[in-house]
């Protein structure tokens, strides 16, 4: 398969152009890994907390009480919502801990104000649209 090619194909040209223009490729990339390595370092530790409280929210059975079949009135509107919304925490501490932002001022409240907007708007478009054929 083509696809099976295109990693080995990529590193090689990269190792043309860099022998090419006389560059030391084995130094370029071994620093280009040290800074994903930190960059790695930076947004793990965001992700380690999130996932916990993730893996919290599931083991004290908040999520079995919202347990409905995906046709009914309740499931749609919930996969609507899921499909309308930003994970606001997800994306807040994984982008502002990759930046390196400590005050979040005012984009949580905001967020939460869009995703508020976003839940009632998902309600309603179901509601107009789903609710003769439920």
């Amino acid at each position: 398969m083509a696809a099976d090619w295109i990693v080995p194909l990529l590193l090689a040209g990269t190792a043309c152009v860099g022998l090419a223009q006389r560059r030391n490729v084995f130094s370029l990339m071994t620093e280009g890994a040290q800074e994903g390595l930190r960059t790695l370092l930076g947004v793990v530790p965001h992700l380690i907390v999130l996932l916990s409280a993730i893996r919290m929210l599931r083991a004290s059975g908040a999520l079995d009480a919202c347990a409905h079949g995906a046709d009914s009135l309740v499931g749609r509107v919930a996969a609507v919502m899921l499909g309308s919304t930003e994970t606001t925490f997800y994306a807040i501490s994984v982008y502002f801990g990759a930046a390196g932002v400590k005050d979040a001022r005012y984009t949580i409240p905001a967020a939460l104000l869009a995703d508020l907007t976003g839940f009632f708007l998902s309600a309603l478009t179901v509601r107009l649209f789903f609710s003769a054929s439920l």
